[in-house]
């Protein structure tokens, strides 16, 4: 079984597991004690910290150890809004973060606070102007990840954070992403990241604070970690979580090179090989190992099921794998279509031979799928100049499927309108017309639902 989803959480490092099974040894009792295994406990803890601290590009004590990458940016957000609460209540996010931050600012909007969501282009990157544009005089706080956890892209963290720097607002960046690369460049004001990202154990987060960040801890009082991550440390996961970031550090810059020429084989020859496929993400400004396509006519969830058959472990921000049947935000937020998607994350160490086997394996996975979802016989009518096709009720990537069966069958210049209750339709229908060189001419209201307009260009 090949695992290629490293971005939701990379495989144990060896160091890791060496490093977390000594420190239940020696680093059990409680490092705030006096006496001699307490002694040893805050030894090994002042070690995983300096060290973190040196990945991380911090002081020691601006360090704090999170229960995770989550609990870390709630934690990081709370405390900064709540520091900066006289200077105003407006927070500005990127429309790609990853959940925890947007929850937060959700939620700091229904406590009355005021949110500025930044777009992103085609590529999922944004634009620093857009930041600029964003920071106002009543600004507490402006968060951007180092780079996106769906589709690889880096962001410009270091320009923005100049930009917040000059304005006077802090920046904090989610670097959960990318911390097992490199350290992030640039004068950040807060920094956020995930041990299992990198290859430690689950259960550890890392919130870095700059000295002069006005801050205040949210919630009841705790003398641990500086006040700011209640309980008890968890002193074996962060002695393999800070053991593990600087053996992967170590191997980062060699393995970046090896795992961005697989990568970019997989863009590459994933377009040759199946007919009807969008490589999202930017080319260039992206994460090592990552790597994510979108198919057309493909359920998202049937073929993640296709390819876990074949022995791959691959992830998708395809509405299909949602309950919610709704497309993911960072795919929505670019604007890219999201049937069928794909997201490819290579860990450390993933052979070039498991990588062509993935690509002898896609095609026929997703012939099956497109097979299987080939039978619906499109429910059309005609309505003055318009072919109607009514997808009602049916789920993605139905309502696709049944506009690229009669597009064919109207004149050029005519239009047809596609009636969808389905919300990745919204997305996927435009991205559609951009593929195939048909205009997407926009949509209405509908009974029980949205009616679509394609124009016929070709």
């Amino acid at each position: 079984m090949s695992y290629f989803d490293a971005a939701s959480s990379a495989p144990l490092h060896p160091v890791a597991r060496q490093a977390l099974l000594a420190s239940l040894d020696e680093g059990w009792a409680d490092p705030a004690r006096l006496y001699r295994e307490g002694r040893r406990a805050r030894m090994l803890l002042d070690a995983a910290r300096e060290a973190a601290a040196e990945a991380v590009g911090c002081r020691p004590d601006e360090l704090t150890f999170t229960s995770s990458g989550t609990r870390a940016v709630h934690t990081g957000m709370a405390g900064a809004l709540a520091g900066r609460r006289r200077v105003g209540r407006h927070l500005i996010v990127s429309a790609v973060e990853h959940s925890s931050v947007l929850h937060s600012a959700e939620d700091w909007e229904t406590a009355g606070g005021a949110v500025t969501t930044v777009a992103v282009d085609r590529t999922g990157a944004v634009a620093v102007e857009a930041y600029e544009t964003a920071v106002r005089p009543d600004t507490a706080l402006a968060c951007l990840q180092s780079a996106n956890h769906e589709v690889g892209t880096e962001q410009p963290v270091a320009a923005v954070a100049e930009v917040c720097r000059a304005a006077g607002v802090p920046l904090l960046v989610d670097a959960a992403q990318t911390l097992g690369w490199a350290a992030v460049a640039g004068p950040w004001s807060l920094l956020t990241a995930s041990a299992h990202k990198w290859g430690g154990p689950s259960g550890v987060g890392l919130l870095a604070v700059r000295k002069g960040v006005r801050f205040a801890a949210q919630g009841p009082v705790d003398e641990r970690e500086s006040g700011r991550a209640a309980g008890f440390e968890n002193l074996p996961a962060i002695v393999a979580a800070a053991a593990s970031l600087r053996a992967v550090r170590a191997e980062a810059a060699q393995e970046a090179v090896r795992l961005r020429e697989l990568t970019e084989r997989i863009r590459a020859r994933v377009p040759q090989l199946v007919a009807d496929v969008e490589v999202v993400g930017d080319p260039v400004r992206r994460l090592p190992g990552v790597v994510t396509f979108s198919c057309l006519y493909v359920d998202g969830e049937t073929l993640l099921h296709e390819l876990d058959r074949a022995g791959f472990s691959v992830s998708s921000g395809s509405s299909c794998t949602s309950s919610t049947l709704t497309p993911s935000h960072v795919l929505r937020a670019m604007g890219v279509l999201s049937e069928g998607n794909v997201r490819v994350s290579l860990p450390a160490g993933t052979p070039a031979e498991e990588v062509e086997r993935f690509l002898s394996v896609l095609p026929g996975a997703v012939a099956v799928v497109r097979e299987k979802l080939g039978a619906p016989v499109p429910v059309t009518v005609r309505e003055r100049d318009a072919l109607v096709v009514n997808a009602l009720g049916k789920r993605c990537p139905i309502p696709v499927i049944e506009l690229a069966k009669v597009i064919g069958d109207v004149q050029v210049g005519a239009t047809v309108r596609v009636l969808s209750d389905d919300e990745a339709a919204r997305l996927d229908i435009p991205a559609w017309c951009e593929m195939r060189g048909q205009e997407y001419v926009g949509e209405e209201a509908a009974e029980n639902g949205t009616a679509y307009l394609i124009r016929r260009l070709s």
